[in-house]
């Protein structure tokens, strides 16, 4: 599971604040109306939900914004059907890409995905491809300035988490997703406060770039994909050199 937080950190860190809003917004947005259609708009009876409710408050999106997405979910606006795909592919020195897609026009996506592939030195595979690399997790990370190793473990091992690794900055915690929502508020009663929580899908194996301009390369395909307005999420097998990772982080 090391270094599943290197391109992770990455993109936080290049996140353009301000000009990103808006479209970091639009992917919530999707995420909520897709969660209400499939369980209903109470968060309490539906996890999926609750988990876009939280990303959105994370990124302090606004309160009307939340409540347009959750009307047109329930049908109360009118609102696009959006379909569900994972795309797989490949990305420098074969490095391993999934991808979560909400379209409300597949062939259209299939076509621009496909294009950003083959532009930036990948190529979009076919379904099964490479999601064997991958099992779905849960995912927290929890800085370090403050924290003592031994007693967080100790907190996160009663908790019933499934992995603990330190990182550089960052403590990271794995759960598997049925025992996330438990471990993550078992922490939080202990005032634990999280850098990232998530359901995520997590490398069983890396694929390291030592190379300064192929890692370049493979975070160019990585952020071009994460741009695009259809895909929600991006999961990688790319592992990084720190020297490399800090490098990329401050271009």
């Amino acid at each position: 599971m090391a270094g599943h937080s290197k391109w992770s950190n990455i993109k936080h860190k290049k996140a353009r604040a301000d000009a990103q809003k808006g479209k970091i917004f639009t992917k919530i947005s999707k995420e909520i109306m897709v969660a209400v259609k499939e369980g209903g708009n109470d968060p309490n009876a539906n996890f999926r939900l609750r988990l876009a409710l939280q990303k959105a408050r994370s990124v302090n999106m606004p309160n009307d914004n939340i409540q347009r997405a959750l009307q047109k979910g329930s049908g109360e606006q009118d609102g696009v059907i959006y379909e569900e795909i994972v795309y797989e592919g490949y990305g420098p020195a074969g490095t391993a890409v999934m991808m979560d897609i909400l379209t409300d026009n597949r062939n259209r996506t299939a076509a621009e995905i496909r294009h950003i592939f083959s532009r930036r030195g990948g190529s979009l595979g076919e379904t099964g491809c490479v999601s064997w690399m991958f099992k779905r997790k849960g995912y927290l990370t929890v800085a370090k300035e403050g924290i003592d190793e031994d007693e967080l473990m100790l907190l996160a091992l009663e908790a019933g988490v499934s992995d603990f690794e330190n990182s550089e900055d960052i403590y990271e915690i794995y759960t598997e997703p049925e025992d996330f929502e438990q471990v993550k508020g078992e922490l939080e009663k202990q005032d634990i406060k999280f850098l990232a929580a998530e359901i995520t899908m997590i490398p069983t194996t890396t694929v390291e770039i030592t190379d300064l301009e192929e890692a370049r390369k493979a975070m160019a395909l990585i952020e071009a994909l994460e741009d695009h307005d259809d895909v929600q999420n991006v999961y990688t097998n790319l592992d990084l050199p720190p020297d490399i990772a800090e490098t990329l982080a401050n271009e």
